[in-house]
């Protein structure tokens, strides 16, 4: 399958129009911290937030990270979706109290995320945003936003079919799978291959290969270097020699790097995505590329080819 890839428009260009499959656009791809710099300007310097759409269905977000606050601005007027949140680490959950649309009251926030070990999801977002640390609570934005606690769980997000299962992190983390629109897709952004003691570094969990299984798009970490993982393996992020053995034994046709390390200039992504290309090419596996913020992949069908076209991110 081959994807055609564009650039998000800007908030005065028209809008678009899926007639079938799905448009995934990257908002943010940044993992641990956003960045800023003359470095950064090809593949952004916002954290994890993704979109996900289709004719006649409600915006699905991937992760409320700072890329959810730029997001916020190409929305115009009220505002009615899902999100599909992993964890309540910051560079994951920074984005809610920015994202404009919220400060209308008709708007409305539905966020799926996982169940903590202490207290509800909602509770957690109470003690995230709150005097001294932010002016206002959840419940004082103009706009609704509703909670709901998730395990490893399978239900339906209007014609979305969503399956959440935990995966190796630091704290509650979950991944998600979407088939919507006659496609599939994995958004698994933060998961540490060396995060459960006695596990191979190459060993691929049940649950992620159900997650991951045949889909057309696979979204996963791959922060750390070969280099960099040797001192940093239990931090819960991993490899993209990792993240393409998990697209390659899942039968994934796309897998997009994501989670970039802050550290990780333009040059050095361009590096890190031409060597996992050639390592999933010697593997059989899945296409490769690394995230963009503002990159947009307009998935048909499965089983549909179509033409591809350019990228434009300046």
């Amino acid at each position: 399958m081959v994807l055609r890839a564009t650039r998000i428009p800007g908030p005065d260009e028209a809008g678009f129009s899926v007639s079938n499959g799905v448009r995934v656009a990257f908002h943010g791809v940044r993992g641990s911290t956003p960045v800023a710099g003359p470095g950064y300007g090809r593949y952004g310097g916002h954290s994890s937030c993704v979109t996900v759409e289709s004719e006649g269905e409600a915006p699905l977000v991937l992760d409320l990270g700072t890329g959810f606050s730029t997001y916020g601005c190409r929305v115009e007027g009220e505002f009615h979706g899902s999100v599909l949140l992993t964890h309540l680490h910051w560079d994951h959950v920074m984005g809610l109290p920015f994202f404009v649309p919220l400060h209308q009251a008709e708007s409305t926030l539905l966020v799926y995320g996982p169940r903590q070990t202490e207290g509800s999801l909602s509770q957690a977002f109470e003690d995230l945003m709150r005097p001294p640390y932010f002016p206002i609570r959840p419940q004082e934005l103009p706009g609704k936003v509703d909670f709901v606690d998730v395990s490893e769980d399978d239900f339906p997000l209007g014609q979305a079919k969503v399956r959440s299962r935990w995966v190796r992190h630091n704290g509650p983390t979950l991944g998600f799978r979407v088939e919507l629109g006659g496609t599939t897709i994995a958004y698994i952004p933060d998961h540490g291959q060396g995060c459960s003691h006695g596990d191979p570094d190459d060993y691929v969990p049940d649950a992620v290969l159900e997650l991951c299984d045949g889909v057309d798009l696979l979204i996963h970490d791959a922060q750390h270097t070969l280099e960099e993982y040797r001192s940093h393996r239990h931090w819960g992020h991993s490899t993209p020699n990792y993240a393409v053995r998990v697209a390659r034994e899942a039968g994934a046709a796309r897998l997009v790097l994501f989670h970039h390390d802050p550290r990780h200039t333009d040059d050095i992504i361009d590096d890190i995505a031409r060597d996992a290309l050639e390592y999933s090419r010697n593997l059989g596996g899945a296409d490769v590329i690394a995230a963009q913020e503002g990159l947009v992949l307009h998935i048909p069908p499965s089983g549909t080819p179509v033409t591809a076209g350019a990228m434009a991110l300046r």
